[in-house]
């Protein structure tokens, strides 16, 4: 398999973020990134999606959009549309016609932070998601990268220590977001995970303090997609755009925290008769199914079973683990850093197939 690295969830001028398509595109490139989504608020700009270049390295530019209803009070509801080549902002009110439609279209909507604090410091409110009565999403912003400075800020001192040293927020995703998602996936629904940037490079200026916060290069760093295709991109931009987006929206990728240490590298299978498979796949549970997963160097390492944690290593690059029950089993990693341990890996999901047959909401 060929590993790509996508950030995704990013904002330029074109709604509240501060970068153009090409100066975000550098700094992608200067991240390493193979892959960068855009997706501004309420618009999808056509035109620019294409390969960006400099000093012998490219970066793959995509857009999509996000989509709120800009009426509502208080703002709720925020979906990532990817893989649509139309504009669906209209359809914000009414989600469920918003993914209908768009899987209708061919792409997918992501819920965007469905959980998520308030900062009335700053005058932010919670944005979480609330309708879950919602139908065919194709999955979750398991950790947005931005949300978490409202999870660690409660003062402006805070906010200042974190404005200076962005380094120090990543910590895992919300507890109730992992909780949301193992419920509906122990509801049988095969609902994928995704990491989001979030980011906007927001310039902040006090008197002759001037910083930009947040600058897209350290999001670019920390909270990505790490994409596993079945061949390297080709430099057609059709046919890596469907790769690129075939891989998101079937699970066959994995949140990596790049900051501690990068996650390229890690592994997790299954295998039951015979037949091997990867991230957000299905297998029928048979005598003899295990399950190999393998790091980039030793962490904490925990195998989650329908929510439950049934196996828990220390300072291991790898585990080997006989699967006797169906169900859907992920992996979450911790990496030490700045003296604690940090969210480092989460899987996507591989089903086990037993009595039950896992289904697309």
């Amino acid at each position: 398999m060929n590993e790509l690295v996508c950030n995704l969830h990013i904002h330029s001028r074109y709604s509240d973020g501060t970068g153009n398509y090409s100066q975000i595109a550098e700094q992608a490139i200067a991240s390493n990134l193979d892959v960068a989504i855009i997706t501004d608020h309420n618009i999808r700009v056509g035109g620019i999606e294409k390969y960006y270049h400099k000093d012998e390295k490219s970066v793959l530019i995509l857009t999509g959009e996000e989509v709120h209803d800009p009426n509502r009070d208080p703002q709720k509801n925020h979906a990532l549309v990817l893989g649509c080549e139309e504009e669906v902002a209209s359809l914000a009110p009414n989600p469920q016609a918003l993914i209908d439609h768009v899987k209708r279209t061919g792409g997918a909507v992501f819920l965007a932070h469905p959980y998520e604090y308030d900062l009335p410091i700053f005058n932010e409110t919670d944005i979480s998601w609330e309708n879950w009565a919602i139908e065919g999403f194709t999955g979750l912003e398991l950790w947005n990268s931005f949300s978490e400075f409202k999870t660690v800020t409660r003062n402006f001192s805070q906010a200042l220590f974190y404005a200076f040293f962005p380094e120090m927020i990543p910590h895992r995703p919300l507890q109730q977001t992992l909780s949301k998602w193992d419920e509906l996936l122990n509801k049988g629904q095969k609902v994928f995970a995704i990491g989001g940037s979030d980011s906007h490079a927001l310039h902040y200026q006090k008197g002759l303090i001037q910083k930009t916060i947040f600058p897209y290069r350290y999001h670019f760093s920390t909270i990505n997609n790490h994409l596993l295709l079945p061949h390297p991109l080709s430099g057609d931009l059709l046919e890596d755009k469907r790769s690129v987006y075939k891989a998101l929206f079937s699970g066959s990728s994995f949140i990596g925290n790049d900051l501690p240490a990068s996650t390229r590298g890690f592994s997790f299978m299954a295998e039951s008769e015979n037949v091997t498979a990867g991230m957000g796949q299905e297998l029928e549970l048979a005598p003899g199914a295990t399950i190999r997963v393998l790091l980039p160097q030793p962490c904490l390492l925990r195998l989650i079973h329908n929510g439950s944690v049934i196996q828990n290593m220390q300072n291991s690059d790898r585990m080997l683990h006989t699967v006797t029950k169906p169900g859907s089993y992920r992996v979450e990693a911790f990496i030490k850093y700045f003296g604690q341990y940090r969210g480092w890996i989460f899987s996507n999901p591989i089903f086990f197939r037993g009595n039950r047959k896992y289904r697309n909401i």
